[in-house]
């Protein structure tokens, strides 16, 4: 594996390892480096801090494992949904349905769609009632002498 082509992501459980899989880079800094080894905080022995790196080295592989192990279940579960043709828009869709389905269960819903019920129905009833009121108007004005008056006069023009 080319250097160009190494795992640069640095939340990538490869991130400290080089060509081969061979440790490379770490993120733990040089002892040493700028000439000096780090010194230690006050109350801590040299044996204290060889055990704290020892164990914090432990703990860093561990991590990096999980991540590999995670990573490859990842992509093996990936590939179960892919053979069961789950795709990621059929998972959005389930979630949308389930979604839609708790809010639709939810009080709040219920309480809300009760209310717009009761005001469609209260203004059903006033529209009727104003239509009919509407009808009356009209047949009244209809029998009206000015309207029969202009309707004579209307019908004498044909």
């Amino acid at each position: 594996m080319d250097p160009a082509s190494q795992d640069i992501n640095l939340n990538s459980p490869n991130k400290a390892l080089g060509v081969d899989g061979e440790a490379g880079l770490s993120d733990m800094p040089a002892e040493g480096a700028m000439g000096s080894p780090n010194p230690l905080p006050p109350g801590l022995t040299e044996e204290e801090a060889e055990d704290l790196r020892t164990e914090l080295a432990k703990v860093e592989e561990e991590i990096t494992t999980l991540r590999q192990v995670l990573s490859a279940k990842e992509r093996h579960s990936t590939e179960l949904k892919r053979k069961l043709g789950l795709s990621p828009l059929n998972e959005l869709k389930q979630n949308i349905n389930k979604t839609l389905l708790d809010v639709q269960t939810s009080n709040a819903y219920k309480k809300t769609q009760e209310t717009l019920s009761q005001a469609g129905q209260k203004t059903t009833a006033a529209l009727s009632t104003m239509g009919t009121a509407i009808r009356r108007g009209l047949g009244d004005m209809r029998n009206s002498a000015t309207f029969k008056s202009f309707e004579d006069k209307v019908g004498n023009l044909k």
